[in-house]
């Protein structure tokens, strides 16, 4: 877990409990952003294994399975036009508070009671019932012929005699079919205060919304009509999962709006860094050289003493010191250098254009850097334009097909477009040039594992535990391959190991995300929830900003019912996301989370009915 992985926006960690087939809220549990490959977060590093024992891997859309839980295929248009008819039709069935009574005869419009507001009153409670079923059937006589003001005035006659919400809703069809969005929601939505579970009504309420760009009122209405159906519509499940999409996106670029371009969590930069071979620093730029602190390469030298630090400070430092390096006009056979590190801290920032700007620059200096082509790769990436990753990749090979950098980062590539075969190609050839760099051996397991070739992973990781017995990383991660298998004890022991040589080797910038992963374990194996809170806990004093930790966090209140505190956690979640892709994805979890909260407010009902169908009576999945 602690690899630089490529992952799409990263699916929070989950814990999974049985639920109904085709459940809205397993849906909802298990969504994930549709933006395929938006995200080469080489340090962003998603859960090899969940804690249901899933692995969760990016499926470049076109190619193979969905991945477990992603959003369904774009419907057809036939299904498309399905869902707008379904939409408009009149209801044809009575009100389910009522018996069904025969249908009633269409009467010529001669014969077809006069009403007004005038009138009505003197009429008795039978004449009334007779005169709004006779009006509401040539109503809908009067729709079938697509004469829409002519069923708008006899169904508002039948209203007149009989607040019914069929007649209503009836109504708001005709202003569907007419684009009057606002006639159709305060038609709906009277039709829902006489019966608020009238799912026909909160279906066309939801689509009105949806249509003025209300997607959080949509959501809900979306929302509420699934928990009636018990889940069975899986055209309103959809429609959730569209609308939280839409609602996540717009706050999402809110917040990308007023975002604060700083730096992730130090776990997230050390992850990011590591995925380099470690060089020596330029000769010149030696921590024991006499260089001025006013001058370019006396900034450099500063910004790679706070990089060796591995911590929050450290990293702020470097920022820092990249930043200052180039105010100054003497940065000679280090300038190439210089564009290349204020560009590193500007991608980890979240600030791609200019990252990019500098890493162009970088190349332009001096095309030798090989490692400016390969970081501008994974910016072309994260931004989806896979076609100048490639060619990055390429230019970079032209320089210098022996650096075993290109190989591991193409392979990187290759895992995101489920290229796997081609991903493995490269990560032996770059450990054929380096054997000594862990993560290249450490991701050829994990692509194995993903191919299916479950023995060939396992050697390979046992191989590393022999070979690179003192780095945290192997055990890590040969942890999370052995909870996909439900070795618990096994699992639970390498996060052990990861977490012990990491308070030795890395006391002041220790890696948590062994911790975060023995949480997971110990919940899925013993359901222990309140030890695996606590070593989420622990994981966020090492370090607050730790995006996986704090989305963990949000998903283990979530399964304990503790549903407001879990909205907290995931809405921080959102704040500490990097990319356009990770914000959605972790506010679509948080807006499903939200959706909940005010279904059991406005809806009591609902929330028991829910209640009901979760397994063992719990809260939302």
């Amino acid at each position: 877990m602690s690899l630089p992985i490529p992952r799409e926006p990263r699916p929070i960690p989950l814990v999974e409990i049985p639920a109904p087939p085709s459940s809205l809220w397993d849906r909802l549990s298990t969504w994930a952003s549709e933006h395929k490959g938006v995200v080469y977060t080489i340090a962003g590093v998603t859960l090899v294994v969940s804690a249901a024992g899933t692995i969760y891997y990016l499926s470049d859309s076109g190619k193979g399975a969905s991945t477990p839980g992603s959003p369904p295929k774009r419907k057809s248009k036939k299904d498309r036009k399905k869902a707008k008819k379904e939409a408009e039709e009149p209801a044809k069935e009575e009100p389910k508070t009522e018996a069904k009574k025969p249908s009633v005869a269409v009467e010529s419009e001669d014969d077809l009671p006069q009403v007004d507001e005038s009138t009505v009153g003197a009429l008795s409670v039978e004449e009334r019932k007779d005169y709004a079923a006779k009006l509401k059937a040539a109503g809908n006589k009067a729709y079938g012929i697509k004469d829409y003001n002519k069923a708008i005035d006899l169904y508002g006659k039948a209203i007149l005699c009989k607040q019914d919400p069929v007649f209503y809703s009836n109504r708001a069809a005709c202003w569907n079919a007419m684009s009057d969005w606002d006639k159709v929601i305060e038609d709906t939505t009277a039709a829902i205060n006489l019966d608020n579970e009238y799912v026909k009504a909160l279906n066309r309420r939801a689509n009105a919304y949806e249509q003025v760009e209300r997607f959080s009122e949509a959501l809900l209405d979306y929302t509420a009509s699934c928990i009636i159906d018990g889940f069975r519509n899986d055209q309103s499940a959809q429609s959730v999962e569209r609308l939280l999409k839409k609602v996540a996106e717009a706050k999402g670029r809110a917040i990308l709006e007023g975002k604060e371009k700083k730096l992730p969590s130090p776990t997230f930069v050390t992850n990011y860094l590591q995925s380099f071979r470690p060089k020596p620093p330029p000769a010149g730029l030696e921590e024991d050289e006499q260089l001025a602190v006013d001058s370019g390469p006396g900034q450099l030298r500063i910004g790679l003493i706070g990089l060796s630090k591995k911590t929050a400070e450290g990293y702020a430092d470097a920022a820092d010191a990249f930043d200052e390096a180039l105010t100054y006009e003497d940065n000679g056979e280090y300038e190439a250098f210089a564009y290349n590190m204020r560009g590193t801290f500007r991608y980890l920032k979240g600030d791609n254009q200019d990252a990019l700007a500098d890493l162009t620059k970088s190349v332009e200096l001096d095309p030798s850097l090989t490692q400016s082509f390969i970081k501008r790769a994974s910016m072309h990436l994260e931004l989806g334009n896979r076609d100048a990753a490639a060619q990055d990749f390429e230019q970079a090979m032209e320089q210098n097909k022996e650096d075993p950098d290109i190989y591991y980062h193409r392979a990187q590539l290759h895992f995101i477009l489920s290229e796997f075969a081609e991903a493995a190609k490269d990560y032996q050839k770059s450990i054929d040039l380096d054997k000594d760099f862990i993560f290249s051996h450490i991701q050829l397991g994990v692509t194995q594992y993903k191919m299916g070739s479950i023995a060939s992973s396992m050697a390979t990781f046992r191989r590393c535990m022999k070979n690179f017995d003192k780095v945290p990383d192997v055990y890590n991660y040969y942890g999370e391959l052995l909870l996909d298998q439900q070795k618990y004890q096994e699992a639970i022991e390498k996060f052990d190991t990861a977490v012990d040589m990491e308070k030795a080797t890395k006391p002041l910038g220790m890696n948590v995300l062994p911790l975060i992963n023995k949480a997971l374990a110990l919940f899925q194996w013993k359901q222990d929830f309140s030890e695996a809170e606590k070593l989420c806990q622990k994981a966020l004093i090492i370090d607050p900003e730790c995006d996986i930790a704090v989305a963990t966090m949000a998903q283990l209140l979530l399964q304990q019912g503790k549903v407001t505190d879990a909205l907290k956690y995931f809405e921080r979640a959102a704040e500490l996301s990097r990319t356009e892709g990770e914000i959605v994805n972790a506010l679509s979890y948080a807006e499903a989370t939200r959706t909940q909260l005010e279904v059991q407010e406005k809806y009591p009902q609902l929330a028991a009915k829910l209640h009901g169908m979760m397994p063992g009576g719990g809260g939302m999945r």
